[in-house]
């Protein structure tokens, strides 16, 4: 007996419809990069492992899917983030651009994740991005926000949401901890904004951290009003520092960026997400329809330096698989396709050609097709070249006059399919 018709664990098909909802998105996206003068590249999407691990956290190499490759006997890996490909391409192929350097991607990338790494399985993810480097704080900062606020509001969700924050709060408290698991009990506490165990894991803390430890998993909520109750907190000069260079950062974002009114910007300075990658400000991206943050980026200045160029680095990434189910859920309709027509009978390749010309689908049939047929391939009607009858994919029907079928199906009342 054959084996069954299967797909590994954690990838799937998209068919047309849903395929063009993603391709539309993330072409919305990338425009929004390209608009910021943000230059696409594409990576590939395996490289070696040895190579590719340089600039990945531990969480990502544990992710990450091996393989011997054929050709070379050298051990690779699918790539589980494209950053790392970029802070090499930053330091070696692009090693002698002086930046700032902007540059944008978008494609998949393959991680061993939660429930599915235990079973060997794998997950496809699908991301687009930016990295802006050699660009200074507070202005590189409030750029990448500010290009990332209009890649939400490019997805055309409802509401939005910016949470912003600094990594030194948390490396302050963390880095006071008496052990590694009681290292690990205040991050989960801080995690879980869980006070109670907040407060009986800072008692073990030197006294001048326990007030502070305390009190930073409350240290969230509306960017004015948060940052305003963090500086006045008795903190060590480097995360009073790091706190004007936050407040900074939103002053220049405010100044440059497009906020629409959908999107709001809060404050979490006890986010622990990332605190051992980050080196600066942090944040991440909420829209309503989704339960967990679709967009995370931030200052990471020591990554590119893994590769031979010091250089001074900030980017986010946007989950496109995210942002579609978000879409879904608050009812946000995907960008309908240009209209579609079959065109059968004499002549029908001439016509076709220049319904083509026009920006219209246009798709030859040896004979007249169905309604049904119709919406199985996203068209939105049939025409006949020699009676100019119309057939509609809801099944109605109508005539033009033959000699201006091509000026008459610009003009008619069709309702584009759906992607």
């Amino acid at each position: 007996m054959s084996a069954p018709i299967r797909l590994p664990s954690g990838v799937r098909d998209f068919l047309p419809r849903a395929a063009a909802r993603r391709r539309s998105l993330a072409e919305r996206v990338t425009g929004v990069f390209e608009a910021w003068g943000y230059a696409r590249i594409i990576t590939p999407v395996f490289e070696c492992a040895d190579v590719l691990e340089r600039g990945l956290g531990h969480g990502a190499r544990a992710a990450a899917i091996r393989f011997v490759e054929p050709g070379t006997g050298e051990v690779v890996a699918l790539r589980p983030d494209i950053t790392p490909q970029v802070a090499r391409l930053a330091a070696t192929r692009l090693a002698d651009q002086e930046g700032p350097i902007r540059l944008c991607y978008e494609g998949a990338l393959y991680r061993l994740s939660g429930r599915l790494a235990d079973e060997l399985g794998q997950r496809e993810i699908l991301q687009a991005g930016i990295e802006l480097i050699e660009a200074p704080a507070p202005s590189g900062d409030a750029e990448v926000l500010a290009v990332a606020a209009a890649a939400l509001a490019a997805s055309q969700l409802p509401e939005t949401r910016l949470d912003v924050g600094h990594v030194a709060p948390v490396r302050c408290v963390l880095g006071a901890a008496r052990d590694d698991d009681h290292r690990d009990a205040l991050a989960a506490a801080l995690a879980r904004k869980d006070r109670a165990r907040l407060r009986a894991c800072a008692r073990q803390l030197p006294a001048e951290i326990q007030p502070l430890a305390e009190v930073l998993g409350s240290l969230w909520g509306p960017a004015a009003e948060t940052l305003a109750r963090a500086r006045a907190l008795p903190w060590p000069s480097e995360v009073e520092a790091a706190l004007a260079e936050l407040t900074a950062v939103l002053a220049a974002f405010a100044e440059l960026a497009e906020l629409p009114s959908a999107t709001s910007v809060t404050i979490d300075l006890g986010d622990v997400r990332g605190f051992d990658y980050y080196t600066g400000v942090r944040f991440a991206g909420y829209a309503s329809g989704a339960p967990d943050a679709v967009l995370r980026g931030g200052r990471y200045d020591e990554l590119i330096g893994r590769y031979g160029r010091p250089a001074r680095a900030t980017g986010f990434a946007i989950d496109l698989e995210a942002l579609v189910d978000a879409q879904r859920a608050s009812g946000v309709a995907a960008a309908p396709l240009s209209r579609g027509i079959a065109v059968h009978g004499a002549g029908a390749a001439a016509l076709a050609r220049t319904l083509r010309s026009r920006g219209t689908r246009a798709v030859t049939c040896a004979t007249a097709p169905s309604a049904s047929w119709l919406r199985g391939a996203g068209l939105d009607a049939a025409v006949s070249t020699e009676t100019g009858e119309v057939l509609h994919r809801d099944g109605a029907s109508e005539v033009l006059r033959v000699e201006i079928l091509a000026s008459a199906l610009e003009t008619m009342e069709i309702h584009p399919c759906p992607s």
